[in-house]
């Protein structure tokens, strides 16, 4: 049956147009970002105030991104449901909420609890953002708007940072909260009155298993690799928790693949710009966030930076990342996707790698190189890697491509966190002296944290010079073994990506021929879904997600076979033809993903 060509519905913007939109959606990024950030600053005043371990801390700054990283796909896909911009704005109140509460907490496990919560609303908010944008920016435009959200994503933690360094010159930790949950209240206001409401046209059932799998993988690996480090890597519990993530990994993959409707199909990874847009996304923030979390107790502890001046030293990165990001498009259409990508990574690697040279008597300088290293790095790595998760699915998966995106980031920063945390942590307490000269409570202090350590020697007066060096000598050590693992990590990434990325984000793209239903403030009635499957173009053909069958399956209208030529621009089925995802008999090339 010849088809005809149908026109996409008109995409719609909201009452601020595109600018609005795209205003909206990265203030909630900023917000969600920069609570991942901004409390690293607050470390040390932490571990003083909350008598907070290293481990401690380190579940502080993760139960927010654990949180995050493991409801973020569900939650996206509950966007895509029942409307992006919903899910977006109660997920703002339940994060000034719990925000709220934050800052009023008198333990380290209150307030570990109600960061988990924050975790919760920005799962909520993150996917709506990102897709919101793709699916009202124009196809013209939509490159532009996910490097502006890619920076944005990058740079807003530095933003976070400069905020909580100057609260925390006036007040308390506490500040840096309340101002979060006030900020999250403009947020819902914003996407309220410039967002529009967009979702899919065609709504998949919850993947409930693969929900409770995700969230058990993720969070089993991030409890173990903190526990490890705080209790030995071979204690029973530690080793029951990377067993349990192991399983969960597994089981979701496996009933992934026979459910018609997974939460994320483990066939995506099949994908080439997906599977390299995963990889440079989940490493890149792995580096960055651990970064954070190391690098500004370097800054304070060593350098003897206020908090005001650690934000303010950490600048230059987002003033590089912005214009890497902005111009990451030209330069891909130049050399294609796979070279700046792995440029990105490299240069993030060779930052990482430059700061393993620092010393306790190293200044700002030398921290500069390392910084504006990675943040060229950061600025082409994101992009892209945003750019080829979101380029290779289509218009109704955009929430489920967004939350792929976030949850890379997000399990990306909670892993790189406990990654770096822990080998700081290890090599901080293997660096120490013996401490048999102190009371079992100062000892104990110097144990758990470099700024405990340095606190305790503070109060020694004169006598407490020789601790304070072994404390400085310590966290040293630490600090360049973290950064030398996680620098080993990206140059692995970035030669995975170099060899087996596509060289332009759509050579892998998955072809999916539905619409995205968007409705809001400035759209007309009636035009969201009432395109026909049988008026509905023919998806373009692609030779990496639409190989030639090799035998041409029955159609399901009956007489005759879905036919398929040799001939570059023959169609694909339609994907209402589709074989259930479930099916495993099909052999690779018989069936393909958007076929």
């Amino acid at each position: 049956m010849e088809r005809t060509k149908a026109v996409s519905p008109p995409i719609r913007q909201g009452r601020g147009g595109h600018q609005g939109v795209l205003f909206a959606m990265c203030l909630s990024l900023i917000v969600v970002v920069a609570s991942v950030s901004a409390l690293n600053l607050a470390l040390p005043e932490l571990a003083v105030d909350l008598d907070a371990s290293n481990a401690s801390l380190t579940w502080i700054a993760d139960g927010y991104t654990v949180a995050l990283a493991a409801l973020v796909l569900p939650l996206g896909a509950l966007g895509d449901r029942i409307g992006r911009r919903k899910v977006l704005i109660a997920g703002n109140v339940l994060f000034a909420v719990a925000a709220g509460f934050a800052a009023f907490a008198s333990t380290t496990q209150e307030l570990i609890a109600w960061r988990v919560v924050m975790g919760i609303g920005a799962a909520m908010i993150m996917p709506g953002t990102l897709s919101t944008i793709t699916s009202a920016f124009p196809p013209e435009r939509k490159a532009r708007g996910v490097a502006i959200w890619s920076g944005f994503a990058a740079a807003g933690a530095i933003i976070g940072m400069l905020v909580a360094g100057g609260l925390l010159e006036a007040w308390s930790w506490k500040s840096i909260f309340l101002v979060s949950a006030a900020t999250a209240v403009l947020c819902a206001l914003a996407a309220a009155l410039l967002a529009p409401e967009t979702k899919s046209s065609t709504p998949e059932p919850v993947d409930w298993s693969g929900t409770l799998f995700t969230a058990l993988a993720v969070g089993t690996l991030v409890y173990g690799i903190i526990k490890g480090s705080e209790q030995g890597w071979t204690r029973p519990e530690v080793l029951a928790s990377f067993a349990v993530s192991a399983f969960s990994l597994v089981a979701y993959a496996v009933l992934g693949l026979r459910n018609s409707h997974p939460l994320l199909d483990p066939h995506l990874f099949g994908l080439r710009g997906f599977r390299a847009g995963s990889i440079a996304i989940l490493t890149q923030f792995m580096a960055v966030f651990g970064f954070f979390f190391v690098g500004l107790q370097f800054l304070q502890l060593i350098l003897g930076y206020s908090p005001l001046k650690s934000a303010v030293a950490l600048v230059p990165v987002a003033a590089v990342v912005l214009p890497a990001s902005t111009l990451t498009p030209r330069l891909v259409q130049r050399i294609g996707l796979k070279f700046v990508m792995s440029a990105g990574l490299f240069l993030l690697a060779g930052g990482m790698f430059w700061l393993t040279r620092l010393h306790e008597d190293s200044g700002y300088t030398a921290f500069l190189v390392g910084l504006v290293l990675a943040g060229i790095g950061i600025g082409l790595t994101s992009s892209t890697g945003t750019s080829a998760i979101v380029g290779s699915l289509g218009p109704d998966r955009q929430g489920v491509a967004s939350a792929m995106n976030d949850t890379t980031r997000e399990v990306g920063a909670a892993v790189g966190i406990a990654v770096m945390g822990s080998v700081f942590s290890d090599q901080y307490r293997s660096g120490l002296p013996a401490l048999t000269g102190l009371p079992g409570d100062a000892a104990e202090a110097v144990r758990h944290s470099a700024a405990g350590g340095l606190e305790v020697a503070s109060q020694l007066g004169a006598q407490g010079a020789p601790l304070a060096q072994a404390v400085r000598d310590a966290f040293m050590s630490g600090f360049t073994s973290a950064m030398g693992v996680v620098a080993v990590i990206l140059a692995l990434a970035a030669l995975l990506c170099l060899l087996r990325a596509p060289r332009h984000a759509d050579d892998a793209a998955e072809t999916d021929a539905t619409d995205t239903e968007a409705t809001g403030p400035d759209s007309d009635p009636g035009t969201g879904s009432d395109i026909s499957p049988d008026t509905a173009p023919a998806p373009p053909p692609d030779p990496l997600t639409c190989p030639l069958p090799r035998s041409p399956p029955p159609s399901p209208q009956g007489g005759g076979t879905l036919a398929a030529t040799a001939r570059r621009d023959a169609p694909c089925p339609s994907p209402r033809y589709s074989a259930p995802r479930a099916a495993a008999h099909w052999s690779p090339g018989e069936w393909p993903l958007s076929c």
